[in-house]
């Protein structure tokens, strides 16, 4: 059995090595989006206000880096054709020195059709002009969101429509990461890296309540072998701190991302934020779990009923659990050893708790709350 599990994870890690850029995200990408929490409202003032919080709050030496704009940026584009920023931007590249002053990088936002989603100006027509527009500003990461493109292209023409802004990308010289957003169309885990992308989206977009949350994040599982080092599975950015789940919701979210390898993307507010959800987004065993070197997206390892184990094997030779009680009251939830290739009796840390709880034979059990998760090290 352990030389079964071992084998699908060895897999999962070398399918698709070297169809993207490996050195570009070679862990996934971690820091702050402002759709969540701000859609359309956001301006470049709160952009800055995110990268001071991330520079002074623990997040940055948690391992958050990205600032990225989202939808709304965009104004008009001038005589030459180059895309100019809104009204609530203004300079852009002085934003984006403004970012990288603090030790931080900066994203931004278009869509391959001629509007975004929310219906302003996009990248059809311009790819290269605005590809170059984003290097010269000094952007450093780009979410491309197919939206619009619907109008312009078939979906058999979604490959190369991406492909095309890759290219652009990579001509201006400057490494910027390259996130897909299509919601999963056509199965992008197949062919994402091949045509540059660094991190793809899985589904479709994710929402602050619990329902919403766990069938984006249960349901990644079987994706496990198109993900490693410079090209990852995207369930959709974080929603802790948003409130409209709970502690052990939250709890629950963090924990299965970093089970997943997911790209760790904040979308609260960054500025006015309680110290309980500064804790779950800065805990650094668990993001450990989501960084490893070894690159291996976690899976399904045994289900009953509601309650659901997952395991991430570690490059030092751990295994991260995630017991999950997906029910309604609470429940004990059983990790076997042998399902996950641990050894008959292994060691056990609580990574929420910082915790070791000592040594164990044959399995581990402990009573999880409704909606709840435990994230565990077996050594």
């Amino acid at each position: 059995m352990k030389k079964i599990i071992l084998t699908a994870f060895i897999v999962a890690t070398v399918l698709y090595a070297g169809a993207a850029d490996s050195t570009l995200a070679a862990t996934p990408p971690m820091g702050w989006n402002s759709w969540n929490h701000f859609a359309c409202r956001v301006t470049a003032a709160d952009v800055r206000a995110a990268a001071d919080a991330i520079a002074a709050n623990g997040m940055k030496d948690a391992g958050y880096v990205y600032v990225n704009i989202d939808d709304c940026w965009e104004g008009t584009r001038d005589a030459a054709g180059k895309i100019q920023p809104n009204e609530k931007f203004g300079d852009m590249k002085a934003l984006a020195d403004y970012v990288h002053s603090k030790g931080l990088k900066i994203g931004i936002y278009s869509s391959p059709g001629p509007k975004t989603c929310a219906g302003y100006e996009g990248s059809y027509g311009h790819e290269e002009q605005d590809a170059q527009q984003y290097a010269d500003w000094g952007f450093d990461y780009l979410k491309y969101d197919w939206c619009s493109a619907e109008k312009v292209y078939q979906r058999s023409e979604m490959e190369a429509v991406y492909k095309k802004m890759h290219d652009a990308l990579v001509r201006t010289g400057r490494p910027i990461v390259f996130s897909l957003c299509q919601y999963g169309f056509g199965r992008v885990w197949r062919w994402g890296a091949s045509v540059g992308g660094n991190l793809w989206r899985t589904t479709e977009d994710i929402s602050d309540l619990y329902d919403r949350m766990s069938v984006i994040g249960f349901d990644q599982d079987g994706l496990e072998p198109f993900a490693g080092p410079g090209h990852w599975n995207d369930p959709d950015m974080l929603e802790v701190g948003n409130g409209k789940m709970n502690h052990d919701e939250y709890i629950t979210h963090m924990s299965l991302w970093v089970l997943l390898a997911a790209p760790l993307l904040a979308g609260n507010d960054l500025s006015q934020m309680s110290q309980e959800t500064l804790d779950i987004l800065t805990n650094k065993e668990v993001i450990a779990v989501d960084q490893d070197a070894k690159g291996v997206q976690g899976r399904r390892i045994a289900a009953e009923g509601p309650l659901e184990v997952w395991a991430k094997p570690l490059a030092d030779g751990g295994i991260a659990v995630g017991l999950f009680n997906r029910g309604e009251s609470v429940n004990p939830v059983k990790v076997n050893f042998k399902q996950i290739g641990a050894k008959e009796s292994s060691k056990v840390r609580d990574l929420w708790a910082h915790k070791d709880l000592g040594s164990f034979t044959g399995n581990y059990t402990t009573d999880i709350p409704r909606h709840g998760g435990v994230l565990i090290k077996v050594q």
